[in-house]
């Protein structure tokens, strides 16, 4: 803060406090694989026996988008181009109302656990086959940037060996999710949802005794022009604006929250419809806590580096080392801190990867094991889910992608992965009762298009 630079490390506090993390994780994934006599079928392993409540499901939703990538590069977006990046919660909102008046309704009552099987009763067996495959490399890409970027900057900022959070945070991801099944990923999403609120809230208060308080941070932002909410452009090419959170970002989540494999086998778990509705509002209220919490660290940052930018002065080399330099930065004489910190990054890491690790092991054994084998028993067929798993987070990740992100800030570089197939497989149904509106303009054209699907 003083124009020096300052040497960036981590202590052993801060390590002990990332381990701690790690162990706590670890014992509810035991816990869950061990009480009441374990996972006994496959829908136990994949859905929790059909039997979460909408609360833990709902904050379990929150997590798993809200990776290591947005713990980085969010609060570094909103430090470039303001707090606009909020408006990406009025996006959420939409996505969350129409995903549960439209899609979820269908989904949860069709008791399916894989959402290609879908594509199977509504067109064919090939073309559920291609979205299972298509599924499977989309995610592995994307599980592969969301674990190794993070350690690639931090490991440029602290130092930290990148093999070693690799490994350690893959090997106790892979290790809870096998044991736990769908109840361990669950309840370690919600530990971890509020790891990472306690990281950015720990570096928001900091922050804004630094800088005076929150009227002169408010202040600063809106003398930098940090604080536009009033961006209406109309022009495509803006990086960020009103109609690019609200619009693009609604289609965007919704091909997220309302097809994805990931988010569809988390609410299909809940008791009942009316719990996984709620489960989807428990949602929409934690993203609005995370996000706004990243927002915030952003405009913290730019009241504390308004006349030093790191970047600009060579401390940093990327836009998304941007945080954990203002942890180490601000947190010097506070050991375990920024431990605290690095435990927030990985818990979005660890909740993403196990997330994908649980679903990417249902879309194997649903579409590909079971059609092929159904005289397998239901003990085998757990032992099968099971085993699928380790496979699944075995993949190594491709480096190519992440030591793209050096250059262009990894919240950009990891949307391509993320959107490589649900577009397709939300907007062919959409698309479809459109044509029907268009031909026969009449309020029973929809409820004729679903019915048969329902039934």
């Amino acid at each position: 803060l003083d124009g020096e630079e300052v040497p960036l490390t981590f202590s052993l506090w801060d390590y002990g406090v990332f381990g701690l993390m790690l162990l706590v994780s670890t014992g509810i994934g035991l816990f869950h694989g061990l009480s009441k006599g374990g996972q006994k079928t496959s829908e136990d392993f994949f859905t929790g026996g059909r039997r979460m409540a909408a609360v833990p499901v709902g904050l379990s939703l929150s997590a798993s988008f809200m990776s290591a990538i947005q713990v980085l590069g969010v609060p570094a977006e909103a430090y470039r181009y303001g707090s606009k990046f909020l408006w990406m919660c009025l996006g959420q909102l939409l996505n969350t109302l129409l995903t549960a008046h439209l899609f979820l309704p269908v989904f949860y009552r069709l008791g399916l656990t894989s959402t290609y099987e879908y594509l199977e009763r509504r067109f064919s067996r090939r073309v559920r086959l291609c979205g299972t495959v298509q599924y499977i490399a989309a995610t592995v890409l994307y599980t592969g940037i969301v674990i190794y970027a993070p350690a690639l900057i931090l490991n440029q900022v602290t130092g930290l060996d990148i093999w070693a959070s690799l490994l350690s945070t893959g090997a106790i991801c892979t290790f809870y999710t096998t044991i736990g099944g769908m109840k361990a990923v669950i309840w370690t999403d919600v530990f971890q949802v509020f790891v990472m609120l306690s990281g950015f809230i720990a570096v928001i208060i900091r922050g804004l005794l630094l800088a005076g308080g929150p009227a002169r941070v408010l202040a600063i932002a809106a003398n930098g022009s940090r604080v536009n909410f009033g961006d209406f452009n109309p022009d495509p090419r803006s990086r960020y604006t009103f109609w690019s959170f609200v619009l693009g970002g609604t289609l965007l989540w919704l091909s997220m929250y309302g097809v994805n494999q990931a988010q569809v086998q988390r609410y299909v778990a809940c008791r009942s419809e009316r719990e996984a509705r709620i489960a989807l509002l428990v949602n929409q209220v934690g993203l609005f806590c995370i996000v706004s919490s990243a927002v915030a660290c952003g405009l913290v940052m730019f009241a504390l580096y308004k006349d030093c930018d790191p970047l600009l002065a060579g401390y940093i080399s990327a836009p998304d080392q941007y945080m954990p330099y203002l942890v180490l930065d601000i947190f010097q004489t506070s050991p375990g801190v920024p431990g605290l910190f690095l435990a927030c990054a990985y818990s979005g890491t660890l909740s993403t990867a196990s997330t994908s690790i649980n679903a990417m092991a249902a879309v194997t054994v649903e579409d590909l094991v079971k059609p092929r084998m159904p005289a397998l028993s239901p003990r085998r067929l757990t032992l099968v889910s099971k085993g699928r798993a380790v496979p699944c987070r075995a993949v190594p990740p491709h480096p190519g992608p992440c030591h793209a992100a050096q250059q262009r800030a990894v919240v950009r570089c990891a949307m391509p992965c993320r959107a490589v197939l649900p577009p397709a497989m939300l907007c062919c149904p959409i698309l479809g009762c459109a044509m029907l509106f268009c031909a026969m303009p009449c309020r029973a054209v929809l409820h004729r298009a679903v019915q048969p699907v329902l039934c």
